[in-house]
């Protein structure tokens, strides 16, 4: 897996696990629970999808206009 999306947004999260998620396009957040094991300290959370994804899930995230957050 592939990091799309590396932030500390959580709605940026959501709505791009939704907009894949409505492209069909499978997706995971990784790093979801660190904020439990380190309070105080923003971890970024990572969206992955498979690499074979990687172009389409760009393309629909840059048309949904969260292109400025891929990585």
């Amino acid at each position: 897996m592939i990091a799309l999306i590396i932030t500390t947004n959580p709605a940026t999260i959501s709505f791009a696990e939704a907009v894949l998620r409505d492209a069909e396009i499978e997706c995971f957040v990784m790093d979801q629970n660190m904020s439990v094991l380190e309070p105080g300290i923003m971890i970024p959370k990572r969206v992955m999808v498979l690499a074979d994804d990687l172009d389409d899930a760009r393309q629909v995230l840059t048309d949904a206009g969260i292109g400025a957050e891929l990585a």
